[in-house]
């Protein structure tokens, strides 16, 4: 490995006050082209990044598109052999997709515990400048989008089957979803990407999986083409798709802390400050081994915890 090949650590944690600070100093800086709401990051999606796709098809299922507006799209799903779930209206439209979700960008955020996503467009620019990050965005078949949810990306076991022609599969149960082998390794770095440039935190086992997926599935010529354009908007590339960096393991410290999930509520507790901890009903348990775990897992936390 070349000495220009940086192995890093990431997911380190910064305090609340200096990740602002980075982000607002990067908004004023390399971000001074970039959009700043996930509206205009659709737009410019739209214009300088896949103006010249829709005919290759979107991220999950490969269907083309028709451009009907600034951001939009429209599909016929039969023409690309997907199935329609239960959603013929989303079935025929695109969509702009988070690939790590605005839920788990959100949830670290005190603006998402006050008021969900629309208080954190509101009055979080923290939040505003991750939401509007196009190295996460891209285009989708409507219903998978709805279907996909916030659950993270995993592998499910047995072949793909529920949407027709389109290999995506989604586990509501284990609340995880398994795209395509040609868009995993893009998946991995984008989750790469903003877990290292936002400082979130990625469960040892997501970012093991994601390892194997980045080295089974390289770099297309694609990707690099879409980072070169994103970048000329933003003002910087992805570095896990360019090769500048790649992503090593970070294990978080082991803690005493237990964490419970009710799967009915789809609220988290701690076992220290939280008094709900033990007052969850043994068949509605959940167990994770972090919090960032639970809120990959579409949990929150309990308002209640001290």
């Amino acid at each position: 490995m070349s000495d220009s090949v940086k192995i890093v650590s990431v997911c380190f944690k910064l305090s609340a006050f200096l990740l602002l600070g980075l982000l607002l100093f990067l908004t004023a800086c390399s971000f001074r082209d970039a959009p700043q709401t996930f509206d205009q990051a659709r737009k410019d999606l739209r214009h300088e990044v896949y103006f010249d796709q829709n005919d290759d098809g979107d991220f999950y299922c490969e269907c083309a598109w028709q451009w009907t507006s600034e951001s939009g799209g429209e599909l016929d799903p039969v023409q690309c052999g997907y199935q329609i779930r239960a959603q013929p209206i989303r079935a025929g439209r695109t969509e702009w997709e988070h690939v790590v979700p605005a839920s788990v960008l959100g949830q670290s955020r005190q603006c998402w515990r006050d008021g969900g996503r629309e208080n954190c467009q509101r009055t979080d620019t923290v939040f505003n400048v991750m939401e509007a990050d196009m190295h996460n965005i891209v285009p989708v078949l409507g219903e998978v989008n709805a279907d996909r949810s916030n659950y993270h990306f995993d592998e499910i076991a047995g072949d793909p089957h529920e949407y027709g022609a389109c290999k995506f599969e989604v586990d509501s149960r284990l609340r995880i979803a398994e795209p395509r082998d040609d868009v995993k390794g893009q998946i991995a770095r984008i989750y790469f990407y903003m877990h290292q440039r936002y400082g979130l935190q990625l469960s040892a086992a997501l970012q093991q999986r994601y390892m194997r997926w980045d080295a089974q599935f390289p770099v297309t010529a694609w990707e690099l083409e879409r980072d070169r354009r994103i970048a000329r908007v933003m003002g910087h590339h992805n570095p896990f798709v360019t090769g500048e960096l790649i992503w090593a393991l970070v294990v978080e410290p082991v803690m005493d802390v237990q964490i419970r999930g009710n799967r009915n509520s789809m609220i988290y507790h701690l076992s220290d400050g939280c008094p709900g901890y033990s007052q969850i009903g043994e068949q509605n348990r959940v167990i994770f081994e972090s919090e960032q775990a639970a809120l990959e897992a579409g949990y929150r936390k309990a308002g209640n915890c001290r």
